[in-house]
């Protein structure tokens, strides 16, 4: 596979079903002890994909040539995922031409991301780009903006999706802001969310007064954006689930039988970390061959793998006890850096109607690439330094607190997507005692 520098490499690409495309990966060699396995997060094209798996791959050799008898193989997860033009990802890819990331418009690429995201919505997307060009002096232009941007989340007829889309019971769950607060209001949150991630201020400390009273709704229009960006996230992240459950699950179970002695460290970033984790679930009786699991950044509840939620003791988590099916520990990492997840997260998924203030201060809506693992008895929280001193469990959930490299990247993403680092390779395969 061109683009990808470490060898032996495979791909392999997914449907939005789960479904492999193409002749499927190649068998790993005979004498592959390990085999690292990468799904990305949102990404617009095969070509920034490869680029960062490159780029997340490339201290592998180097770190894995410490360990006496490891023969590694790699393999990069390719699915229908997207990213916004304005976030770049540094080291790998700047913002696409046009992108305005202090803006409300949408570039040229992003749009037509949208489209492919979105089949049989052409018409929807081109309205909602010319809404944010246009941004009107309409109350009614930001409902109808807000109508619009709810139609494209919506799970597509006769997709497999539906039943992947939330991290916690639904009755545990509620109403979420994204799809039933009111659309001017929780654009202006958004709009004040914004500033927050700008001026580095934590969450629910910026001034949260409407927009329409200091300016009309011009600033209104940025939040608007900020919307439009989160429900494409929520279709992406319940995609993530069942490319993870029904594709990559069942293709690991295969794998199980026919390279018994293959060992394989899933690795995944924001989406792509839901993704994994919820390959877990996926994986077929008497399958034992992943060693470990690291979670970089991950855009999904931290009260996922929990058996009991502190609010709801007898509710657990969707993946509660699924780390039970690894042979080594499910390493989150988590960095204060991150604003995507941060800032915007809570945002989106706490309860329409709840105080702006109370967005970014109840635990309930949080990511674990926010803050890690939570609610799990017997969870393990360290520093990066820590982990890379050998003081991470061989079993169980850990949190890594790893802002002292995930650190780097404007509004509105913050360092989300500062994966690229020698000490996050030597993380993957200190949980999978690679070479042990």
């Amino acid at each position: 596979m061109t683009g990808v520098g470490v060898q032996p490499y495979r791909e392999i690409v997914f449907d939005a079903d789960g479904d492999v495309l193409g002749p499927g990966p190649e068998p790993v060699p005979e004498d592959t002890t390990d085999l690292v396995v990468l799904a990305h997060g949102w990404q617009n094209s095969p070509a920034v994909a490869r680029a960062l798996t490159a780029a997340f791959l490339a201290p592998f050799p180097k770190s894995a040539a410490q360990a006496p008898g490891a023969r590694l193989a790699y393999a990069g997860v390719r699915w229908p995922a997207m990213r916004f033009g304005d976030e770049p990802i540094p080291d790998v890819a700047p913002p696409a031409p046009g992108a305005q990331p202090a803006g409300p418009g949408l570039d040229p690429s992003t749009r037509e991301v949208l489209a492919s995201l979105h089949p049989g919505h052409h018409a929807t997307v081109r309205r909602l780009a010319a809404l944010l060009d246009e941004r009107p002096e309409s109350r009614a232009a930001v409902g109808e903006f807000g109508r619009l941007a709810r139609q494209l989340a919506a799970a597509p007829t006769g997709s497999l999706e539906s039943p992947f889309a939330e991290d916690l019971p639904h009755e545990e769950q509620g109403p979420p802001a994204l799809f039933f607060e009111e659309p001017l209001g929780l654009c202006e949150r958004l709009a004040a969310a914004l500033e927050e991630s700008a001026d580095g201020a934590g969450p629910g400390r910026a001034d949260t007064a409407p927009r329409t009273a200091r300016g009309g709704l011009a600033p209104v229009w940025r939040g608007a954006k900020e919307l439009l960006r989160q429900t494409t996230y929520y279709a992406v992240k319940r995609r993530a689930g069942a490319v993870g459950e029904l594709g990559l699950g069942p293709l690991l179970g295969r794998l199980a039988r026919s390279a018994p002695g293959v060992r394989v460290h899933l690795v995944g970033h924001s989406h792509g970390a839901r993704l994994v984790a919820f390959a877990l679930r996926g994986l077929p009786e008497g399958a034992e061959n992943v060693g470990s699991v690291t979670l970089l950044q991950g855009a999904f509840s931290h009260y996922a793998f929990a058996d009991g939620l502190p609010h709801a003791p007898h509710s657990p988590g969707v993946l509660a006890s699924v780390q039970e099916r690894v042979d080594g520990p499910v390493v989150a990492c988590f960095s204060r850096h991150d604003s995507a997840l941060g800032v915007f997260y809570p945002l989106a998924s706490g309860l329409a109607g709840q105080p702006p203030s109370a967005a970014g201060t109840d635990p309930r809506w949080w990511a674990m690439g926010h803050d890690g693992i939570r609610a799990v008895p017997g969870a393990v929280r360290v520093s990066l330094d820590q982990a890379l001193g050998g003081r991470l469990p061989r079993r169980g959930c850990v949190s890594v607190d790893a802002a002292r490299v995930v650190r780097r990247g404007g509004p509105p993403a913050g360092a989300h997507s500062d994966i690229c680092h020698e000490e996050l390779a030597r993380l993957v395969l200190a949980a999978g005692r690679v070479g042990v």
